[in-house]
């Protein structure tokens, strides 16, 4: 009884899974690869997650992104690295580009701009790398989530010595990691 409830959980939990972004495994993504960013923190409402992109912010766990995408609507965002720059993938719209702010003022705000619109005043744009085994960070620093955003989703951060950034409470520590995307869709997020 117990083999065939164990059996029957794991096939539950391997259906349930595959619908979500897949690691692959093999090393570290290509320099050219698409992906989805999904994200680690062990027992917690944002274990595995995937982030999502809408109004020039980044969220877990948001019901819906309302993008504009060319093959349909996407569950999640999709990103690019190019020269340290983030960006979210369009395959010929109008690029949109990560930036983070860990000045005082910004306490690890992370959030993207759409074609020549400027970041904020202490906005960095460079920096963001893929390590061996496919995390993401911006110049070394790990990122954030908290609780109670927009339709009950997660707010993302980068670290920035804030443990509650913007007056959050109830903020994690989370590892972003890097799933290769290998049917991208392009879409427009909303500003």
């Amino acid at each position: 009884m117990f083999f065939k409830t164990l059996a029957t959980a794991a096939s539950l939990f391997l259906g349930v899974s595959t619908a979500l972004p897949q690691a692959t495994p093999g090393g570290p993504l290509a320099p050219e690869a698409k992906f989805s960013l999904m994200a680690l923190r062990s027992a917690s409402p944002v274990h595995f997650a995937s982030f999502e992109a809408a109004k020039s912010s980044l969220f877990l766990n948001l019901p819906g992104q309302n993008a504009t995408c060319d093959n349909g609507p996407a569950e999640y965002a999709t990103f690019y690295l190019q020269d340290g720059g983030l960006y979210l993938y369009a395959a010929s719209a109008t690029p949109q580009q990560l930036y983070a702010d860990r000045s005082g003022m910004g306490q690890g705000k992370l959030g993207y701009t759409t074609g020549a619109q400027p970041p904020p005043r202490n906005g960095e744009r460079t920096g963001f790398a893929l390590d061996e085994n496919n995390d993401l960070t911006l110049g070394g620093a790990g990122f954030l989530a908290c609780p109670n955003s927009i339709e009950g989703s997660w707010s993302v951060w980068v670290s920035a010595g804030v443990s509650q950034p913007g007056g959050n409470e109830g903020c994690l520590g989370i590892s972003v990691r890097a799933v290769e995307a290998l049917e991208p869709n392009s879409c427009i997020y909303t500003q």
